[in-house]
């Protein structure tokens, strides 16, 4: 049963691969601002508030039939793929590559009337970026490495340097930071800004998205703190966790971190990405987050310029959803294996 070929959803806007993406992000990169404490001592943050508005949010916006279609392929694009286990080889790394570049079957992206569908990026340790590099280079796939010891960054801290020149060495296109959480739960917000201007500077021409580990913060107010003080040093994106952390991405940590994108876009001009990541596994999920963007930052932010998920297993609940959509029936897990 095909559906037509014609998918919108309220605030999304699906375009042809061959015909770029949308919107064409032209703006500067965040180039930094002098560290401002004054601004970091008059952030307050009201838990139940925020716990509030997003149950809110979730409650009151259902997406169905076609709309939620648009706004699945709509997450798949905002994907990095990501494998990140002990046990990961080329050969894995290779699979997920394929899956990357084609993430959806054709047979379904056909009925949705899309002819071609990437990830944002894929996502993997520096001992092999090299091989995630070689099986995307027909693709423009980006290459995104993890660094500056992941994910519990203790090691010194110009060992955490060479890392990031290794990889960029390497050819990664993107490198996934982490911050020392200590500086945030000392309120040692100089270091933290120190650390991350340093890491900056070693990504060079390659994007960097800083994980704040949000887990380990303690409190929403040193989750808004450390936003800032990230984008402050020059952050691209600012992402939620490493995955590894007890507590991983939630909603009200995600609200806290894009209402501080926000503020540092209307005071500094420059716009900075997020990045959802850790325990984010199912559709459903993918949508609650696609709103929360939508509803705080606007359309303009449902972009892999500006927005990612970071996961493994999201892109397969995200394909039976479609499959669901285009044939009225579910396969089983078993059919959407990687590669």
């Amino acid at each position: 049963m095909a559906k037509t070929s014609k998918i919108h959803a309220k605030g999304v806007r699906l375009v042809h691969p061959e015909r770029g993406r949308e919107p064409d992000d032209k703006r500067q990169r965040n180039a930094g601002i002098p560290l401002e404490l004054d601004w970091l001592k008059q952030v307050q943050v009201n838990r139940s508030a925020v716990e509030r508005r997003t149950a809110t949010l979730i409650r009151r916006r259902s997406v169905k039939k076609q709309w939620q279609a648009a706004w699945l392929l709509r997450a798949v694009s905002c994907i990095d793929l990501t494998t990140l286990a002990g046990d990961d080889t080329p050969g894995y790394v290779q699979r997920l590559c394929a899956k990357a570049i084609q993430p959806v079957r054709r047979d379904l992206l056909q009925a949705l009337g899309l002819s071609q569908l990437q990830v944002a990026a894929v996502c993997v340790y520096h001992r092999l970026v090299a091989a995630a590099l070689e099986a995307l280079k027909e693709s423009a796939i980006p290459v995104a490495a993890v660094s500056t010891g992941f994910p519990a960054a203790q090691s010194p801290l110009a060992q955490r340097l060479e890392e990031i020149h290794a990889s960029v060495a390497a050819g990664a296109h993107e490198i996934d930071i982490v911050i020392t959480r200590a500086h945030v739960l000392r309120g040692n917000w100089q270091a933290l800004y120190d650390e991350v201007t340093a890491f900056r500077q070693a990504c060079g021409v390659a994007h960097m998205k800083t994980i704040l580990a949000t887990g380990d913060l303690a409190t929403l107010r040193n989750v808004m703190r450390a936003s800032l003080v990230c984008m402050m040093a020059g952050a691209d994106f600012i992402k939620t966790s490493t995955g590894k952390e007890s507590v991983n991405a939630t909603l009200p940590v995600g609200l806290v971190m894009v209402r501080a994108i926000r503020e540092y876009e209307e005071r500094t001009g420059f716009t900075v990405g997020f990045k959802a990541a850790g325990g984010i596994r199912t559709a459903r999920q993918a949508m609650d987050w696609l709103l929360l963007i939508k509803e705080e930052l606007g359309s303009s932010w449902l972009c892999p310029e500006r927005f990612r998920f970071g996961a493994s297993s999201l892109l397969g609940d995200i394909e039976r959803q479609l499959e669901y959509y285009v044939t009225g029936r579910y396969s089983a897990d078993f059919h959407h294996p990687i590669g």
